[in-house]
């Protein structure tokens, strides 16, 4: 009886601390960090004349410049290395899972409001990656270091300022939503321990990170591009099979965007509120915006027009928007299994597998890939920001609690992970979004091609 008891008990005080953490996200976003991402797009997109949709085939061109540049022509980590470290960091199971949560909860109409996140949110990414560009120093290793708590100095002058950015990416940094989505997936379709399948995932994430952005971009770079190939190609036929189906879901996607969604089976009906929190907290998470993490990725980077290197962020979030997070979202409604009482994960294999074989084997894999390369990425900054903080003791200290809070929350509902993530980032966006803010008259969001400056050089000679 009093075993019974006591685990009632423990029961409740679970149930109380998961529901205090989820109110806590829901009004910490709801009322302050929705505004200020939405508010700040608008800024920069006015003062910029809109450069992230003007600026697009711009930023396409630079991307696929990076592949004829020298890897060895200056200082630093090349930029498509540092690409592709920066992405990897963005498109992960938060592309999949992540935007299937904000479905679930505040409907189809949630799609449209990451939609408009991400075009407010590219110029916002571009900034902060601009600045870490600008402000970056050299480390004396032959290389640069940069990202928020080198420009948040000059924007407020106080050096506390930034060590509470650099100790919120440290927390940031450990991936907890992603690794709980990926081991339990590994463990549960392939019966595996789960014991064993976070210690083996862990040990790979160590090695990974200790070989800088310079490893985890090199990783990247391999994983990433068999990413978007599956996924989209997969995604495309589920839709191109469905396509009669398509006017009736974009319509319901527009419709409950500005009405809420009353969602059938296990979920309840969503408000207008719920719907665009989710969206813009969810299109935040996904694109990585506003949280500081790719200033400090591509403020490694060899190349030398900080213009370029940021625009590059403005292709990044067009592909893991408008073709990642979107062809997710697509996929469950069309199938309409989004209103099925599944997790995030298990409604994308449950979607995928009517036209698929074999999905409890794919998933697990094909979540691995993405999300081994996401928590790379955030692992590295963490580290990175912990040596700001203490160069001799702060990449061990570092190290050791992420092997705890990694381990802890592989046992814990990927839900509640989820949501510590989400008010870590919103944190993070607070304090990044007024340093931009107060440094936004030094951002140039225009830069002229190599091959424009050697005409104006001939021009002036």
């Amino acid at each position: 009886m009093d075993e019974a008891l006591t685990h009632s008990l423990n029961q409740s005080i679970t149930q109380a601390i998961t529901n205090g953490i989820l109110s806590f996200e829901n009004q910490l976003w709801g009322y302050i960090c929705v505004p200020i991402v939405v508010m700040l797009g608008i800024v920069l997109s006015w003062q910029s004349g809109f450069a992230q949709i003007r600026n697009l085939p711009q930023a396409i061109s630079a991307f696929i410049s990076c592949f004829k540049s020298s890897p060895h022509q200056n200082e630093g980590v090349s930029p498509l290395k540092a690409f592709f470290a920066g992405i990897g960091g963005s498109i992960g199971v938060g592309n999949v899972v992540g935007v299937v949560t904000a479905i679930q909860i505040g409907g189809p109409g949630a799609l449209f409001w990451i939609w408009l996140t991400a075009l407010a949110g590219a110029i916002v990414k571009y900034s902060e990656v601009y600045l870490g560009m600008r402000y970056r120093e050299d480390n004396g290793k032959g290389g640069f270091q940069g990202g928020p708590m080198f420009y948040l100095k000059r924007a407020f002058k106080k050096p506390w300022m930034s060590k509470l950015i650099c100790i919120l990416l440290c927390l940031y940094g450990v991936e907890i939503f992603q690794f709980s989505v990926v081991t339990t997936s590994i463990s549960k379709n392939l019966d595996i321990n789960l014991y064993v399948v976070v210690a083996i995932f862990l040990s790979l994430v160590m090695f990974a990170a200790s070989g800088g952005v310079k490893r985890v971009g090199t990783i990247a770079s391999a994983l990433m591009p068999i990413f978007v190939a599956l996924y989209a190609g997969m995604g495309f036929w589920v839709l191109i099979l469905n396509v009669q189906l398509l006017p009736e879901v974009l319509m319901s996607v527009f419709s409950s965007a500005f009405s809420g969604h009353a969602a059938l089976g296990a979920f309840a009906g969503s408000t207008i509120m719920s719907t665009v929190s989710q969206g813009v907290r969810r299109g935040c998470y996904c694109g990585d915006i506003g949280i500081g993490y790719a200033s400090v990725i591509h403020a490694e980077s060899s190349m030398t027009i900080p213009e370029k290197q940021a625009s590059l962020v403005i292709f990044e979030i067009f592909m893991d928007t408008f073709i990642i997070c979107t062809t997710s979202v697509m996929i469950v409604l069309t199938t309409g299994v989004w209103q099925e009482p599944l997790e995030g994960v298990m409604i994308v294999q449950t979607a995928l597998g009517q036209y698929f074989p074999y999905m409890n084997y794919f998933m697990p894999l094909f979540l691995f890939l993405v999300g081994y390369a996401t928590i790379n990425a955030y692992f590295c900054v963490g580290l990175k920001c912990a040596e700001y903080l203490s160069p001799t003791k702060g990449r061990l200290m570092y190290q050791i609690y992420a092997v705890v809070v990694l381990v802890a929350f592989s046992f814990l509902s990927s839900i509640v992970a989820q949501s510590v993530m989400a008010i870590a980032g919103g944190l993070l966006l607070i304090v990044n979004s007024l340093g931009i803010y107060r440094l936004r008259k030094e951002i140039s969001f225009d830069y002229i091609p190599q091959e424009d400056v050697v005409m104006v050089r001939e021009v002036i000679s």
